[in-house]
């Protein structure tokens, strides 16, 4: 007769701390809450400056030339206010760029002006009424930014 072998003890599973889980749980409440806050209380596209002052709302119109420069028009006189030379302004290319595929994709075309908006406390968006795309140029950094120095007035 022989004797049965003995069964294996029993491996315990490891045990984890439940306060990580719940940490990290919290944080990612948190960080949602933040980011909905945000979103939820972002100014108004013409909102008033910081210091109570209206922002200088620039009208304008961006034509692509056959040389690959890019005329900027003043709304409403057509006036020629700026000539991006070609494989220049990369920065300043990409915003036009990004703002004429959402007027492409509406079948908008580039006769309706586009509103540079210059703010006071010197915040500063491309903003385009035909479609309600807008870009707060500072975010991009104070050097791209100053891409569209050229269409602002003189201080």
């Amino acid at each position: 007769m022989s004797a049965r072998p003995a069964a294996p003890p029993a491996i315990a599973a490891p045990r984890l701390a439940a306060w990580p889980l719940l940490a990290l749980g919290a944080l990612l409440l948190l960080t949602v809450a933040a980011v909905a806050v945000s979103r939820w209380s972002a100014p108004a596209p013409m909102a008033l400056s910081a210091d109570g002052s209206a922002p200088a709302v620039l009208a304008y119109t961006f034509h692509d030339r056959a040389d690959g420069a890019i005329d900027v028009r003043r709304v409403p006189d057509a006036a020629l206010v700026h000539t991006v030379p070609a494989q220049s302004n990369g920065f300043l290319r990409g915003t036009l760029r990004g703002m004429a595929r959402e007027r492409k994709r509406r079948g908008i075309g580039p006769e309706r002006p586009v509103h540079l908006v210059a703010h006071a406390d010197g915040r500063l968006w491309l903003d385009d009424p035909a479609t309600g795309w807008r870009a707060d140029l500072k975010a991009f950094g104070p050097t791209n930014a100053a891409a569209f120095a050229p269409l602002l007035p003189p201080r």
